[in-house]
C-alpha cells in the first residue's frame, strides 16, 4: 500500500509551522487578491489558504504565488480530483479539503501539492491514518466539537496534528492553540467583508498583526 511521502509530510509541517493563523480567503474580486494577501503578509502572516468557493480562486492562487514568493499559498475547499489538478496547475503548494474520500487521499500521494485533509470524525482520521497522514484540518471545528473533541482525539491518535477551521474567532483561537495537537488555526476573521470591500488594506494588516500579538 502506498503511503504519504517524507516530502509531503515535510511540506505540510512547514505550512502549519509558518504562522499560528492560516487565513481562509475567499476572493470575490480578482483585483483584490494580491493587495489583500500583501496586507496579511505585512501583518505577519506567512501562509494563505485561498478557497475555490468562487470562480476567482485559481487565478488568485496564480497571481499571489507570483507576487509573494515568500508566502506559502494553498488551495482550499478542494472537493474532487479535477479541482486538485487545477489548483496544482495554478501553482498551489498545498491543498486543503473540507472532508476526505479514498480517491482524494490516494491521488494526493503522487501529486506535487501536499494534502491537508479535512476530517471531523475518528473514522475519517483512521482512513487517513492508514495511508500515513498525520496532519489534518479539523472542520467544521466549532460544530464538530471544538476544543473538547480535539482533546478526545489526542488519546487514540497521539501523533496527529490539527489545523482547526470553521467558526473560530479571534477571541477563541487561543483555546485551540493551547492544545498540544494543534499547531495553527484557520479563520476568516482576518479578512472582514467590509474592510475588503472598502479596500482598507491597512485595516487588514492591523487585524493580522493584532491577532498574532494576541496569541504570542
Amino acid at each position: 500500500m502506498n503511503h504519504v511521502s517524507g516530502f509531503h509530510r515535510e511540506r505540510i509541517r512547514s505550512v502549519l509551522g509558518a504562522s499560528q493563523i492560516m487565513p481562509v480567503i475567499t476572493v470575490k474580486n480578482p483585483d483584490d487578491a494580491v493587495p489583500l494577501c500583501q496586507a496579511l503578509f505585512e501583518g505577519g502572516i506567512r501562509v494563505m489558504e485561498i478557497t475555490l468557493r468562487t470562480e476567482h480562486g485559481l487565478k488568485a492562487i496564480k497571481s499571489v504565488r507570483e507576487a509573494l514568493p515568500e508566502v506559502w499559498v494553498g488551495a482550499g475547499t478542494v472537493t474532487c480530483i479535477a479541482q486538485y489538478r487545477q489548483a496544482e496547475t495554478a501553482g498551489a503548494q498545498f491543498i486543503v479539503t473540507p472532508g476526505v474520500t479514498k480517491a482524494l487521499l490516494d491521488f494526493a500521494l503522487t501529486s506535487e501539492a501536499a494534502l491537508l485533509p479535512g476530517v471531523s470524525t475518528a473514522s475519517e482520521l483512521m482512513l487517513g491514518y492508514g495511508l500515513g497522514y498525520r496532519e489534518f484540518k479539523f472542520f467544521p471545528a466549532e460544530v464538530a466539537g471544538g476544543v473538547p473533541a480535539l482533546k478526545a482525539f489526542s488519546g487514540p491518535f497521539p501523533d496527529a496534528i490539527f489545523c482547526p477551521t470553521g467558526g473560530i474567532r479571534r477571541d477563541t483561537a487561543r483555546g485551540y492553540l493551547g492544545l498540544n495537537n494543534v499547531q495553527t488555526v484557520g479563520g476568516s476573521w482576518l479578512t472582514p467583508d467590509d474592510a475588503v470591500a472598502a479596500k482598507d488594506w491597512a485595516k487588514i494588516t492591523e487585524i493580522a498583526s493584532d491577532s498574532l500579538r494576541d496569541l504570542s
